[in-house]
């Protein structure tokens, strides 16, 4: 070692915000390693390495005893004070034992060490920059294929999207620009692992972010999301603004907001619906496009049981029980669905009963503008 390299660890630490005290450490920790390695050494050694001039010294430690039992470890007291008198026992005696040919392995040993402090100080940067990035929406190439896997470039790394993450049946090319949701920032012995999805929730959410302004703003809010990846999904949404049309903000002018989205998941069919805390209408509203005559909520055994029109059934239930799978996802309730036909006196008694409620409402509002006109007519005598 000499003072250039010395002086080269000044940079280091502007360039790469790594500590010259830190790699100065590191260095001497290795070079205690080499030193027992290369010369077969079972003494107790420490490195210095002076900072001045990048001169590399081992020193041989050895504590001060009456009787010596180990020699790689202990000095007699007599021993001891012939190097100085001032020693005593129990006292640490270091003795220089620098080889001749020690400083090529010095130099050697702290280039390997230098090298792997920087990349591990670029492993540490990328991983920072990246796990701030984690659940956010990103735009990146597509690089190369690797078995089933797809690598993302990312700049000074790469990003994983497996099979698990990808959308079935839609076309991946090299050199294309895709948008993915970032699942997960970790560290491995290779450096960051960043896996990133085409399928998750999540990228469904944030696309919507970027289209609907009301969402930005905190007017509307997504509530819940279920998604069978390019199929369908379904998204429950609610407004903090009772002028502001949840549903309708995200559909936008001509469904032009929802198309944007659209056209970024493989032409993906999004039902969106409005959110409500009560249950019965939160299902009614998932089971969207179809028509809804009665729910009645099982909270014991969470299940929501659903009754259509006959001829809404199918409609109800979706390709392969897809619309219900997704209503049960979207609001957290197992969905039974029967038709009209199967329950006659259930629903014979529902309608009875809905028909009373409206009956009750009728009187109660013709009750109300009967009170209104008795105030009016009060106030018009007190006035004459």
């Amino acid at each position: 070692m000499n003072l250039e390299f010395i002086q080269a660890l000044d940079d280091i630490e502007k360039d790469k915000g790594i500590a010259k005290d830190v790699l100065l450490e590191a260095i001497e920790t290795a070079l205690v390693s080499a030193y027992k390695k290369d010369f077969g050494s079972k003494d107790n050694v420490r490195v210095e390495i002076t900072a001045a001039a990048g001169e590399v010294k081992v020193f041989s430690r050895k504590e001060v005893v009456p009787e010596v039992e180990s020699e790689n470890t202990e000095i007699s007291l007599t021993e001891a004070q012939k190097i100085d008198n001032k020693f005593e026992l129990g006292d640490i005696v270091e003795i220089e034992v620098t080889p001749a040919n020690f400083g090529r392995i010095a130099a050697q040993t702290a280039k390997q060490v230098v090298m792997q402090r920087i990349r591990e100080a670029e492993r540490d940067v990328i991983f920072d920059r990246f796990k701030e990035k984690e659940d956010e929406l990103i735009t990146a190439t597509i690089q190369r294929f690797h078995n089933d896997n797809i690598l993302i470039d990312m700049g000074k790394t790469e990003a994983l999207l497996p099979p698990s993450e990808q959308i079935a049946g839609e076309r991946y090319e090299i050199g294309n620009k895709i948008k993915l949701y970032v699942v997960e920032v970790s560290t491995t012995n290779k450096g960051p692992r960043i896996l990133v999805s085409r399928t998750h929730p999540g990228l469904l959410k944030r696309l919507f972010e970027i289209e609907v302004p009301e969402i930005f703003q905190g007017l509307v809010e997504i509530k819940a999301i279920a998604r069978e990846a390019g199929q369908r999904s379904k998204m429950a949404v609610a407004s903090s603004d009772s002028k502001v049309d949840p549903v309708g903000a995200c559909v936008g002018p001509k469904g032009m907001r929802v198309q944007a989205v659209v056209d970024q998941l493989n032409n993906e069919k999004i039902d969106i619906v409005k959110w409500d805390e009560d249950p019965k209408v939160f299902v009614a509203n998932a089971l969207n496009p179809a028509e809804v005559i009665s729910v009645n909520i099982n909270k014991s055994e969470k299940i929501a049981e659903v009754v259509v029109p006959d001829f809404q059934l199918s409609l109800a239930i979706g390709k392969e029980g897809q619309n219900a799978r997704l209503a049960a996802k979207l609001t957290g309730w197992k969905v039974d669905i029967k038709k009209e036909s199967e329950i006659p006196e259930n629903i014979a008694e529902i309608r009875s009963e809905a028909a009373t409620l409206t009956n009750k409402l009728a009187e109660f509002e013709d009750a109300e503008d009967t009170e209104a006109a008795i105030d009016t007519e009060s106030k018009s005598e007190i006035d004459d």
